[in-house]
């Protein structure tokens, strides 16, 4: 199939779960199709266009610095999209030049498939009715859960109104696609009754196993992780719940319990935890794994968010068990007890980690339980084999 592929940004560095879904897909359809990969190019980062040719048989970068949040240029953004009809997680991405690159593509070349990756690249599209959207959340459910659990007023106001806004152009975009694609069989079936459409299609999350396969007992343990992008506010908020309910709970019983926060940019509130010097905030780490290797527990105590969590596979294929509220493991195919301990209240969430550093033989029954499930059924080729069959039957005449 000859492809043209539609994101708001490159893929390296990849420190995000969408951008490694799409990353270990597209290098595997790559090896067997013609990917075209348009995207933003910010001139001050030149590793994302630089390895584009890993994934994309034909690179097009459009020349266009999406602001950092918190930085003057992105409140200014902020305070224009008061008046536009999208939410700014989308609006903020809508450029003319972005809709006349990919006018011309299409126009010029004769693709099998068009994919529109996440839904912040929508408004740039030209025919949505030729287009593919790769759906790697519920855009709508994850603001609608900000708004539930905003600590004030005014937050509680501004996600409400953003939600509405995302609810809106997220049935828009979704009723006007040729297809849509979920990570999950729950998303799927959340769009078709959220948005009334019958042309949605899951696709499993997958986990490179042999990648992140232990290789060998560590040293040192550490007690609790969580990976993740700490400037992504269901992770902020999900950290900051642990941190005061979770975490003195079980330090009740191991008054020295130690938790790494790894992962980019983190977010001011959660640079403070750091404060606590049982506490280790990272920031950006050029490797994952030693700190999954290093750890007893991975943690994933999301309250907010949508779509699957690769976290998760990635700590069941390090051997790493993992305990995670509903949220944070929605979706995904594992059981409660089996491969991975499942907990929404603080003290559940307590007695969980306790019970998983505390009693060994428990400990390794759950871990080995998590490597065999994702290694058996949840390799990234079966996964990119699912999607490229769904762009043959959805776009492919």
């Amino acid at each position: 199939m000859k492809i043209l592929w539609v994101k708001t940004d490159f893929l390296h560095p990849t420190n995000r779960g969408g951008q490694i879904r799409t990353l270990e897909m597209l290098r595997r359809l790559h090896a067997r199709n013609e990917v075209h990969y348009v995207a933003y190019h910010d001139p001050a980062d030149s590793e994302g266009l630089a390895r584009a040719s890993e994934y994309a048989t034909r690179v097009v970068p459009v020349t266009r610095p999406i602001p950092a949040r918190g930085t003057l240029k992105f409140w200014k953004q902020l305070t224009v999209n008061a008046v536009s009809r999208l939410p700014l997680a989308v609006g903020r991405y809508e450029s003319d030049a972005m809709k006349q690159t990919v006018a011309a593509l299409a126009k010029a070349e004769n693709y099998d498939a068009v994919v529109c990756d996440f839904l912040s690249s929508a408004p740039n599209m030209p025919d949505l009715s030729k287009t593919v959207i790769f759906q790697h959340n519920v855009e709508s459910v994850i603001w609608q859960r900000h708004a539930e659990h905003a600590a004030d007023p005014l937050r509680r106001a501004y996600f409400r109104n953003q939600a509405a806004r995302m609810l809106r152009c997220e049935r828009e975009y979704c009723r006007a696609a040729a297809g849509v694609i979920a990570v999950s069989e729950q998303d799927a079936e959340v769009f078709r009754k959220l948005f009334g459409i019958e042309h949605v299609t899951a696709v499993p999350t997958g986990v490179d196993t042999e990648y992140f396969e232990r290789p060998g007992a560590s040293s040192a343990m550490g007690d609790i992780v969580f990976c993740g992008a700490m400037d992504w506010l269901p992770n902020v908020d999900g950290i900051g719940w642990f941190a005061a309910h979770v975490l003195p709970r079980i330090r009740q019983r191991r008054p020295a319990c130690q938790v790494t926060l790894a992962g980019r940019s983190p977010a001011p509130e959660v640079r403070a935890l750091a404060r606590d010097p049982l506490i280790q905030v990272t920031g950006t780490v050029p490797d994952i794994r030693p700190f999954l290797w290093g750890s007893q527990i991975a943690i994933v105590p999301l309250r907010i968010g949508g779509g699957t969590r690769l976290k998760i596979y990635e700590a069941m294929a390090a051997g790493v068990p993992v305990v995670s509220t509903s949220v944070g493991a929605e979706g995904l195919d594992v059981t409660h007890g089996v491969n991975i301990l499942l907990a929404d209240t603080a003290e559940a969430f307590a007695v969980a980690c306790l019970l998983l550093l505390e009693q060994p033989d428990v400990h390794q029954r759950i871990a080995v339980a998590a490597r065999e499930l994702v290694t058996s059924r949840f390799s990234w080729e079966k996964v990119t084999q699912c999607f490229e069959h769904i762009l043959q039957s959805t776009c492919v005449a």
